[in-house]
């Protein structure tokens, strides 16, 4: 991440700082390759814009999400607890996150645990820098004439109610936006959520993903946008599974905000 300038809430607080907005990076964005670079790019919005920012680095841990929805509560709260811990040792106010199931977690399971903080997700930041004129297309003639369908996440859209943030952020691109048949409120799973995302699907049963898929194709989009890291394995992998690879591309909202901003 050298083209990113990036601090850790430790080297801030050394300086005698403290950042604007924490960026949970989670265990996707800091680990998953394809993750990494969204992650690179909602920091390179953050400094684009001017605001301060810093990640816990080392000091970050799993949200406990997946434990939760697995049914493991006790490993849930003993995750959520160490996070919440060194959360508040750093005065954290406000948190932005670049996938919704982090930012799910900490907005409605972490204040039940004494975790309370203005939560928002990557999108929403983006809609914001948008309407307040400080994000413009600048550089999206390769989106232009390009037909965009945007996937809503489970816990993003029907889990958190957020369904404009995203598409008001694709609408500044010169390009031809559709829906597809399952959206919004009645959207359909991507086939990652509850755990699901690290086990094999049912016998019998066809791949959500794959089924996903035939929406987008339906759709006759040849870019998906994503919001959600576990959104981007599966449609990825859909996309693969349907021999359609080289024809349908699976975009983050905030890569197709930093490519049309010229960052």
């Amino acid at each position: 991440m050298s083209e990113v300038q990036i601090l850790t809430m430790a080297e801030m607080a050394a300086a005698g700082k403290e950042p604007e907005i924490l960026f949970w990076v989670g265990c996707a964005g800091s680990f998953d390759e394809r993750a990494q670079r969204i992650t690179r790019d909602i920091c390179k919005i953050l400094n684009h814009v001017g605001i301060s920012f810093a990640v816990l680095g080392t000091e970050e841990s799993c949200t406990g999400d997946p434990a939760k929805r697995a049914g493991n509560e006790f490993l849930f709260q003993m995750q959520a607890m160490m996070n919440i811990q060194v959360l508040d040792v750093y005065n954290t106010k406000k948190i932005v996150t670049g996938c919704p199931h982090c930012f799910n977690t900490i907005k409605n399971e972490y204040p039940g645990l004494g975790g309370n903080y203005e939560v928002i997700h990557h999108t929403q930041l983006i809609q914001q820098l948008i309407d307040e004129g400080r994000l413009k297309a600048e550089g999206g003639e390769s989106f232009k004439g390009r037909r965009i369908t945007y996937h809503d996440p489970c816990y993003l859209g029907r889990g958190n109610d957020v369904y404009e943030a995203p598409r008001k952020a694709l609408e500044i691109l010169d390009a031809d936006l559709v829906e597809m048949k399952r959206c919004r409120s009645n959207g359909l799973c991507c086939g990652a959520g509850g755990a699901q995302m690290f086990k094999e699907p049912e016998k019998g049963t066809k791949d959500i993903n794959i089924e996903r898929m035939e929406d987008i194709l339906e759709s006759k989009a040849t870019i998906v946008a994503a919001a959600c890291p576990f959104c981007m394995t599966m449609l990825r992998d859909g996309v693969k599974g349907k021999d359609k690879e080289q024809e349908i591309q699976v975009l983050d909202v905030a890569e197709i905000t930093v490519r049309v901003n010229g960052l």
